[in-house]
C-alpha cells in the first residue's frame, strides 16, 4: 500500500469550509465598517472632503487582496489545492468589489 503524498480531498474541503467561514466573517465586517463610514458621511456637511467610506473601501480592498494572495498562494505552495483556491477566490472577488466600490463610489458593495 502507498503512502498518500498530501492532505486527504475531505481534510482539504473541511479546512476549505472552515476558512470560508472565516473569510465571510471577515467581509462582513468589512461591509459593516464601510456602512458606518457612509453612514457617519452622510451627517457631514461638508462635501468638498473625499468620504471617509471610499477610503474605507479601499482600505479593505487592500486588505482581502493581500489576504488573498498570502493565504491563498501559501496554501497553495504547501500543496493544499482546495482551500489555495476558495481563498484566492473569495477573497479575491471581495477585494475586486470594495475596489470597485472605492473608485466608483458607489453606496453598496
Amino acid at each position: 500500500m502507498r503512502q498518500a503524498k498530501g492532505p486527504s480531498t475531505g481534510r482539504e474541503i473541511g479546512v476549505s469550509v472552515v476558512l470560508l467561514v472565516l473569510d465571510l466573517m471577515v467581509i462582513a465586517w468589512m461591509v459593516y465598517g464601510y456602512g458606518m463610514a457612509g453612514w457617519a458621511d452622510s451627517y457631514e456637511s461638508d462635501s468638498a472632503n473625499a468620504t471617509r467610506a471610499s477610503e474605507v473601501a479601499s482600505q479593505a480592498s487592500w486588505i482581502l487582496g493581500g489576504g488573498a494572495v498570502l493565504t491563498g498562494g501559501g496554501l497553495l505552495a504547501l500543496g493544499w489545492r482546495i482551500p489555495g483556491v476558495v481563498q484566492l477566490v473569495v477573497l479575491g472577488v471581495g477585494a475586486v468589489q470594495f475596489s470597485s466600490v472605492a473608485a466608483g463610489g458607489q453606496h453598496a458593495p
